[in-house]
């Protein structure tokens, strides 16, 4: 009888295990694999991933708010103080994924955000002519500049268009 073969009647009951090495092997470096993806992701997504968007959206805010208030500036006119203007701003709809107003009061620009760390300020120059700037913008509506004479001097308003 040949050694590789061995019958029933032999009284030995042996099983060849020789393949689920392979097998465990390499489900064993499947789950490292997976343990790995895991932890890189929930690393980024975590800590790294957050801090940035937030870095982004703070450039991005900043961005708006000066791009809004050079905007303001550039509506009032440079002479006369008898004048009606009214102009459009365009303003992107979300900072960091969210809406967001920016309201007037007084010679500031102010940048509302619910994310309280992407608020600012920005002061505006304007000629002395101009008695106030007043109103807000809301990311979600068209903007408008309207700039009009008053009983102070010339009066610039944000104000809010149709529905996009």
């Amino acid at each position: 009888m040949d050694e590789r073969t061995r019958s029933a009647d032999d009284g030995v009951n042996e099983t060849d295990d020789r393949a689920v090495s392979p097998v465990i092997g390499k489900v064993l470096e499947a789950g490292l694999v997976v343990l790995y993806v895991g932890l890189l992701t929930t690393t980024l997504y975590g800590g790294v991933v957050p801090k940035y968007r937030t870095a982004v959206g703070d450039e991005m805010g900043q961005r708006v708010l000066s791009k809004s208030a050079e905007r303001i500036q550039q509506a009032v006119p440079e002479v006369g103080t008898n004048v009606d203007v009214r102009t459009s701003v365009s303003l992107p709809e979300t900072v960091r994924g969210r809406g967001y107003t920016i309201r007037a009061d007084g010679t500031t620009l102010t940048l509302d955000h619910p994310n309280d760390r992407l608020n600012s300020s920005v002061r505006l120059a304007l000629p002395s002519r101009v008695a106030t700037v007043r109103g807000n913008w809301s990311s979600r509506e068209p903007a408008l500049i309207t700039v009009r004479s008053g009983p102070d001097g010339l009066v610039v308003e944000l104000k809010r268009g149709e529905k996009r």
